[in-house]
C-alpha cells in the first residue's frame, strides 16, 4: 500500500519532518507501505502561481496526484497563531472537495509549546472532516519539550496502528477491479460474419437439394 506524508515544515531540518519521518516508520512497522513524502515548503511559488491563474505547475500537481492516490495519508503542519500553518491549508484548498473522501489520515503538529495541542481537534480534524477523509482517532502533537521526553513514542505507536488499521479496512473493502480485455473469449470475425448471415427457410433447402 502507498503512504503519502505531508509535511509543512518551514526550515531544514525541521522539528516538522522529524515528527512526520517517526510517524512514517511507526506505520510502516504495522503494514508494508510504500513512503512517498511531499515537502510543501519546496511547493510554495507553484502554490501561489495556482491560486492567481487556476492551473497547478508540473512539480504541485505530481503531489496532488500522489496525495489523492494515497492508500493513507500522514499529514503534519507547524503551529501558527494556533492554527496549521496557511501554506499548509493552501496546499489542501487546491485540491477537489471529494478528492480525500474515505481516505484514512493520520493529523499530527508541532509547536513550540503543549498550550497549542488544541490545534489538532480545532483546527486538523475539523478540516479533513470537512474534505472526508477518515480521521484516526490519535493525533500527535509535538511540542518542544516533548522531543526525547517519555510519551510522545506511545502516541506516535498508538496512532501508527490506528491509521495501519483503518489503511487495511479501506482496501478490504474497495471494491475488485473489473475484468480485463484478456478474460474475455475472442470470437474470429468471419465467425461473427457467418452469424450473422440470413438461413434459408427448409422449404427452400429442400428445393434447391431436387434441383440439383
Amino acid at each position: 500500500m502507498k503512504l503519502v506524508v505531508v509535511s509543512a515544515g518551514l526550515s531544514v531540518p525541521s522539528s516538522t519532518r522529524l515528527l512526520a519521518d517517526r510517524l512514517a516508520a511507526a506505520v510502516g512497522r504495522h503494514t508494508p507501505v510504500d513512503v512517498q513524502v511531499v515537502e510543501v515548503r519546496e511547493l510554495a511559488v507553484e502554490i501561489a502561481h495556482a491560486f492567481t491563474n487556476g492551473f497547478p505547475g508540473k512539480a504541485l500537481a505530481a503531489a496532488q496526484d500522489a496525495v489523492t492516490t494515497a492508500d493513507g495519508l500522514v499529514v503534519v503542519t507547524p503551529v501558527f497563531s494556533a492554527s496549521y500553518s496557511g501554506l499548509f491549508k493552501s496546499f489542501f484548498d487546491l485540491l477537489d472537495k471529494e478528492a480525500l473522501a474515505g481516505t484514512p489520515v493520520l493529523i499530527a503538529a508541532t509547536g513550540g509549546t503543549a498550550r497549542h495541542s488544541l490545534v489538532l481537534d480545532h483546527a486538523l480534524r475539523p478540516l479533513f472532516s470537512y474534505l472526508k477523509a477518515v480521521v484516526a482517532p490519535t493525533g500527535v502533537y509535538a511540542a518542544s519539550e516533548d522531543w526525547g521526553a517519555e510519551g510522545l513514542d506511545d502516541r506516535v505507536e498508538r496512532a501508527a496502528a490506528e491509521l495501519s488499521a483503518l489503511m487495511a479496512g479501506a482496501a478490504a473493502a474497495r471494491p475488485a477491479k473489473p475484468a480485463t480485455a484478456d478474460a474475455f473469449e475472442v470470437v474470429p470475425f468471419a465467425e461473427r460474419l457467418a452469424a450473422l448471415a440470413p438461413t434459408a427457410p427448409p422449404r427452400a433447402r429442400e428445393d434447391a437439394r431436387t434441383q440439383g
